[in-house]
């Protein structure tokens, strides 16, 4: 069958051209062909296959093409790039693969178009359009990847065991492919996926977080997490979720089991936030509960001091997988630091507890009441209303303080500089106590945030150190 109209672009047209100059073979295949039957519309890159040099295809694309794009060529992997109209290219040559025991990294030899769609990771990324001009638009299927996209089925168009062992990130992108997609991995794939997860040693950490970033941004994270714990892979990757499965009872008094906890968490907040770092805050937010866990008969379980221990260990696992340990690192710290604290303000409300909380989460404190409101995964109805409702009221008493007080990310009205001049003093751990104290002020209300005020109470604090005015 023909899908002419899935080929349209002017930019399949010239690389038909193209070809034919050639007199070469080419199809548009893997993603592109996967989302025109999945309705998935506004696709950024296409893959176009060659039966011969793809680089050679990618020059003569070039050459026909107004103003001539650049084509980025790497010959390492006999593969070639160039950007049309918003749209990235790769040409790549029909091939066979072969690998060794330690490498994802094929040996490469020249092949036919049914090796090159034997090679793919699934059945439904095998799918391919003709490119020649005796049959343009024809869908080429040897596997039936249109049976398994009308299935929802992530399936690997040869052995399982082969496939995964070979190039180990495609169980990782099998996972991915699901949670994007709410599709199920065939059984045989699932099975093959737990046999092979010890393989997943031989790839980079930034691959590894590369698919894992994605499974977080898709519509229902929890669908690729627990397929990562279900085949043995998440306890590779992040043992500080997997810490937090089960459920222990003492004296007939049990705790919530916060990984799954952990994954409704995720699933509300995506549900209202694109934000992947907040997302991973939602993920990493109660990490700290499994090195704190206590139990005692008077209170029952505990996690003092989880948030702390959380935020600590945050540092220690994006150090670990070679994530970014720049602001985004230090984001996901701070939230994971001040997670409990909004809950704690929605049972008592008070101004000073509010102007504290706005003035450490500083323009962060909207990405904290969202984390803060996903964590309600109650199934009490009634629970479930008031704590919203009491999110609200705090919400409300953030604008007022904010509009008021103005402490967001506030600095003391009255400087270190003025203080030096006021007592005439030389740099001085005085200075940061009057510092210190003008702002613990403001923050319980004591004095307004204005100049004069805390002018005055400066001098009173000078005083009380035994200072004297200049």
């Amino acid at each position: 069958m023909k899908y002419t109209e899935a080929i349209s672009l002017e930019i399949f047209s010239v690389i038909s051209q193209a070809s034919k100059q050639l007199q070469i073979d080419s199809y548009v295949i893997g993603g592109f062909v996967r989302d025109f039957f999945l309705k998935r519309a506004g696709s950024k890159d296409i893959d176009i296959v060659a039966v011969g040099s793809g680089i050679e295809l990618a020059q003569k694309v070039s050459d026909l093409l107004p103003n001539q794009p650049k084509v980025q060529i790497f010959k390492t992997y006999g593969t070639a790039m160039l950007r049309y109209n918003d749209i990235e290219i790769e040409f790549v040559g029909a091939r066979k693969e072969s690998y060794t025991e330690n490498s994802r990294n094929p040996e490469i030899i020249q092949g036919t178009l049914q090796d090159d769609q034997n090679r793919r990771d699934f059945t439904i990324n095998a799918l391919a359009f003709s490119l020649n001009e005796v049959n343009f638009g024809e869908l080429l299927d040897p596997f039936q990847g249109i049976k398994d996209l009308e299935n929802k089925v992530v399936k690997t168009p040869l052995n399982p065991d082969i496939t995964y062992s070979d190039d180990p990130l495609r169980m990782m992108r099998a996972i991915r492919f699901s949670s994007q997609l709410n599709f199920t991995i065939e059984e045989e794939s699932q099975l093959a996926i737990s046999r092979n997860g010890n393989r997943l040693k031989i790839i980079t950490r930034e691959r590894i977080i590369d698919e894992l970033n994605k499974i977080i941004a898709s519509p229902k994270p929890s669908i690729g997490f627990l397929q990562l714990e279900q085949t043995g892979l998440l306890v590779q990757i992040l043992p500080e979720l997997t810490a937090l499965k089960g459920v222990e009872e003492v004296e007939g008094q049990k705790h919530k089991d916060n990984f799954y906890h952990t994954l409704e968490v995720l699933d509300n907040i995506a549900a209202n936030t694109d934000d992947l770092w907040l997302r991973w805050a939602a993920l990493l937010h109660d990490i700290g509960k499994a090195p704190t866990k206590k139990f005692s008969a008077k209170v029952g379980w505990t996690f003092h001091g989880h948030e702390f221990i959380g935020s600590k260990m945050v540092y220690k696992l994006f150090k670990r997988l070679k994530m970014p340990l720049n602001t985004k690192m230090k984001f996901v710290q701070k939230m994971v630091l001040l997670s409990s604290r909004p809950i704690v303000l929605a049972s008592e409300v008070s101004d000073a507890a509010v102007r504290r909380l706005v003035f450490d989460a500083g323009n962060d404190i909207d990405s904290l009441m969202t984390l803060c409101e996903a964590d309600i995964t109650t199934k009490n109805s009634k629970k479930f209303k008031r704590y919203h409702k009491n999110f609200e009221l705090v919400r409300k008493k953030i604008k007022e303080v904010e509009e008021r007080d103005k402490v967001r990310n506030f600095q003391p009205p009255v400087s270190g500089a003025e203080i030096m001049k006021a007592f005439n003093l030389k740099p001085c751990r005085e200075i940061g106590q009057i510092k210190e104290a003008i702002k613990e002020a403001i923050l319980e209300g004591q004095i307004p945030n204005e100049y004069q005020a805390c002018f005055e109470f400066m001098i009173e604090k000078g005083k009380q150190l035994g200072l004297e005015l200049a």
